[in-house]
């Protein structure tokens, strides 16, 4: 089993941060723009795990340095799929981590759900990165 993913199902935020690289880019399924570094993917993960109800990965697939994690989730009451395409370094860290969604539906819920968390994920972010330095 990765890492992340057992960090991801025990709800255990140090040790997900720990496996980011500090160039982590994270792209989100709902948002155009993706989000360089450590500090913000961290803060994005953590409301994540506020907002997804009843989580869970079903299926993961990896070869070398790339893997996809398959889970399920609700978001309002909408049951979505989605996958965590994760890239490691040479260091073994999480240099990439896209997320996708499925159905729109889902993916809509998640976007509003996410936008509400967005002044929070910011100043967690913010707060990270003054600690770090």
């Amino acid at each position: 089993m990765h890492p992340f993913r057992t960090a991801v199902e025990a709800r255990d935020d140090a040790a997900i941060e720990a496996l980011l690289a500090e160039n982590v880019v994270f792209t989100s399924p709902v948002a155009f723009q993706p989000y360089p570094g450590k500090a913000i993917t961290a803060a994005i993960l953590r409301a994540v795990s506020r907002v997804f109800e009843d989580f869970r990965y079903v299926r993961e697939i990896g070869e070398g340095r790339d893997h996809a994690l398959v889970f399920e989730a609700t978001v309002d009451g909408k049951q979505l799929t989605g996958c965590d395409f994760v890239h490691l370094d040479e260091d073994g860290k999480i240099d990439e981590l896209m997320v996708m969604v499925r159905p729109l539906s889902a993916a809509t819920a998640l976007a509003a759900r996410m936008g509400a968390q967005f002044e929070q994920i910011k100043a967690e972010a913010t707060a990270s990165s003054r600690a770090d330095s």
